[in-house]
């Protein structure tokens, strides 16, 4: 026969046993709309990439998903999603640039990204590189890029591009966080 003690004795190492178990941890939610909602937390820059193709076409599109690969050989990755209607002018060019956009250039960014506009380039300050590119005149930072390889992955092309000429100018970068721009605060 068991008596109060016995009992609360019991409900006391049940206690003790329920906290000690480890509590599910995670989610498991991995839908597109969801990861897409979790990524958009961590901020990035923005750039627009650009190329001609061999017919003599220019053509641009926003990204965030650039990154520095390595600093020796210098190169550089970013990554195009396989229904892009550009995904085989950049799997087939030999040479890109990257674009880092200053803070200020959300309309510039917005018109790369539109896919409605037709001539993305019309009205924008363009220069040309020796390798025959057009980049964008008031760039934060222009990387221009031999196109080292590509490979497909999951829903995206990634690409590898080793950086044969830089040009930079000083000013604050344009970053995405959380679905819109915004701009870096100065620390104190």
């Amino acid at each position: 026969m068991s008596t109060t003690a016995d009992l609360a004795y019991a409900d006391t190492a049940a206690d003790t046993a329920a906290q000690a178990a480890p509590a599910p941890w995670g989610q498991t939610d991995l839908a597109p709309r969801t990861l897409r909602n979790l990524m958009g937390a961590y901020p990035t820059g923005v750039a627009i990439v650009t190329m001609r193709t061999a017919d003599g076409r220019d053509v641009g599109l926003t990204i965030n998903s650039f990154a520095s690969l390595s600093l020796d050989p210098p190169l550089v990755l970013w990554s195009l999603v396989n229904h892009s209607p550009n995904l085989e002018a950049f799997r087939d060019c030999s040479h890109f640039a990257i674009n880092v956009l200053a803070d200020g250039h959300e309309e510039l960014a917005r018109r790369f990204a539109t896919p409605a506009i037709a001539d993305k380039f019309e009205g924008v300050a363009v220069a040309h590189a020796p390798e025959g590119l057009p980049v964008i005149g008031d760039a934060l930072t222009v990387l221009v890029c031999q196109h080292d390889h590509c490979r497909t992955v999951g829903d995206h092309l990634l690409m590898v591009g080793r950086v044969v000429r830089t040009h930079h100018q000083p000013a604050a970068p344009l970053v995405f966080h959380a679905g819109r721009f915004t701009a870096l605060q100065a620390s104190s």
